[in-house]
C-alpha cells in the first residue's frame, strides 16, 4: 500500500507533464515490471490508463470552467497537439472537447484514489481474516456513501454528486440501499428497485474482486428473490470501462438491448441463472 500510495502521490503532483510508466518508475526507483505488476493488480488499472484518465478529468474540467484555449488545455494533459487530445477525449467521454465546453456539464471520469491509514490498517486486516457484512443504508451513511462514489466513479458516466445524493436519501427512506462493510470500511454499495429487480446502482472498491463483491450483494440481498436481475453498463470496447462489463459477464449476465443514458451509450445486462447455481 506504501508502494500505491506514493505512485498515485508522484503522478498527482505531475498530472501537468508527459507521465509514462518508465518516468514514474524511475523517479520512485522501482523497476517498472515490478511497478506496473503492483498497481495493476492493487488499483485494478495500468498507471497508463490511470495517468490517462486523471488527465482528462482534469482537462475537462478547465474546458468547463475556465476560458483557456482547447490547445492550451491539450498541452496541459500532457498531449503534443489539439488533434491527439481531441481523439483520445473523444474516446473516453463521447464528444468532442469543444462539444463538452459548449454543453458546459462537467462530470469526473477519474477522481484521485484516497487511501488513508485506517484503509490500510483494514488490509492488513484482510489478511489475517476479516469481517464482511451487508447492512440496509441508513441517512447516517450518506457523508460515507458519497466518500465512497468518488472512489468508484469510474464506473458510472455521466454521475452527477448533488443528483446522486437525492436519489440515494429516496432509496434510504425505502430500504433500498445498501452497502457491503469489511473491518469497519465500506468497500461496496448498492441501490436496487424492488419493482422491477434491477441494480440501479452498484460500486466496488477499486482494491477488491468486481465479481466477488457483486456476487455476494446479489445473494445476500432481496435480489435473490427475483429469476432476472437488470444492470445497465458500459457497451463493449468502451475505453472509459475499467472492468465493470467484464466482472457483469463473468458472473453470467448476458447483453440486452443498447441504451442511451445521460446521453451517454450504455446496455442492458440480464442475469437469467438460478439462484442456487450463483451459491
Amino acid at each position: 500500500m506504501d508502494l500505491i500510495i506514493n505512485t498515485i502521490d508522484y503522478i498527482e503532483a505531475h498530472l501537468s507533464e508527459k507521465l509514462n510508466l518508465d518516468l514514474v518508475a524511475q523517479a520512485l526507483h522501482y523497476s517498472k515490471y515490478y511497478l506496473h505488476r503492483v498497481f495493476s493488480q492493487t488499483v485494478g488499472m495500468t498507471i497508463h490508463d490511470y495517468v490517462q484518465r486523471r488527465q482528462l478529468t482534469e482537462a475537462a474540467k478547465l474546458l468547463v470552467f475556465s476560458d483557456k484555449s482547447i490547445l492550451d488545455i491539450a498541452l496541459i494533459a500532457g498531449y503534443d497537439s489539439q488533434q491527439a487530445f481531441t481523439t483520445i477525449f473523444k474516446a473516453l467521454y463521447k464528444k468532442s472537447p469543444l462539444q463538452y465546453r459548449e454543453e458546459k456539464d462537467y462530470y469526473p471520469l477519474q477522481l484521485r484514489f484516497e487511501f488513508d491509514y485506517k484503509f490500510i490498517q483494514s488490509c492488513n486486516k484482510k489478511e489475517l481474516g476479516s469481517v464482511r457484512e451487508i447492512k440496509v443504508a441508513t441517512e447516517d451513511d450518506v457523508h460515507s456513501w458519497m466518500a465512497f462514489v468518488r472512489l468508484v466513479i469510474d464506473g458510472f458516466p455521466h454521475l452527477q454528486e448533488a443528483e446522486h445524493m437525492e436519489v440515494v436519501q429516496a432509496y434510504i427512506a425505502d430500504r433500498r440501499a445498501f452497502i457491503m462493510i469489511e473491518n469497519g470500511l465500506i468497500i461496496g454499495n448498492m441501490l436496487i428497485s424492488h419493482a422491477t429487480g434491477s441494480i440501479d446502482f452498484l460500486g466496488v472498491h477499486p482494491l477488491y474482486s468486481k465479481p466477488e463483491i457483486m456476487k455476494s450483494f446479489i445473494e445476500m440481498t432481496d435480489l435473490s428473490k427475483y429469476k432476472k436481475v437488470y444492470i445497465t453498463t458500459y457497451r463493449e470496447g468502451d475505453k472509459a470501462d475499467v472492468g465493470y462489463r467484464k466482472a457483469l459477464i463473468q458472473l453470467g449476465f448476458t447483453e440486452a438491448e443498447r441504451l442511451t443514458e445521460f446521453g451517454y451509450p450504455t446496455q442492458k445486462m440480464i442475469l437469467y441463472k438460478e439462484w442456487e447455481e450463483l451459491k
